[in-house]
């Protein structure tokens, strides 16, 4: 494990060199780090490390977006993440898989009361509909390596919510 300096991410390249994969889930939120740091988090920071991973040797990066990722959304949240996702895609990676989960359903150490609600509410809704609206990261976690596992042919891949659900319980 490295520690990085994600504000001078380039002095780090040696971090990326000789990895034949790449998995990626960094964000952040509004709330914490502001609009700009939001961007700055979700986008550009994003961008950057697959450029690295790519410099390095990188062959196929594995990216969590969001569900409804959309770079002409006019929320925020889902044109950062659909932009990240071009951006990704641009660099040139021989494979390259997005996961799009919708929300992620995990225990927090941070205090979030208004996630908490959602979460136990979307908690007793996944009991019915168990790929609609959430899924747990440790789902989300199986999946990432599955989609490495597993040979493919497409260049981009794109995994929508209930796919994850599908491959992380293979």
């Amino acid at each position: 494990q490295t520690v990085v300096d994600f504000e001078r991410l380039a002095e780090h390249a040696s971090a990326f060199q000789g990895h034949d994969v790449g998995f990626c889930c960094l964000g952040t939120t509004k709330a914490k780090a502001g609009a700009d740091g939001f961007v700055r988090v979700d986008r550009d920071y994003v961008a950057q490390a697959a450029e690295l991973a790519r410099a390095g040797g990188c062959k196929h990066f594995v990216l969590q977006s969001s569900q409804g990722a959309n770079a002409q959304s006019s929320f925020l949240y889902l044109r950062v993440k659909g932009e990240v996702e071009n951006l990704v895609q641009a660099v040139g990676f021989d494979r390259c898989t997005i996961l799009r989960p919708a929300v992620l359903l995990c225990k927090r150490q941070e205090s979030r009361p208004m996630e908490w609600v959602t979460r136990q509410f979307l908690g007793v809704v996944a009991q019915v509909f168990p790929t609609a609206y959430s899924v747990p990261v440790e789902t989300v976690a199986r999946a990432m390596v599955a989609c490495v596992l597993q040979p493919g042919e497409e260049k981009v891949k794109v995994l929508e919510n209930k796919a994850i659900h599908e491959l992380g319980k293979a």
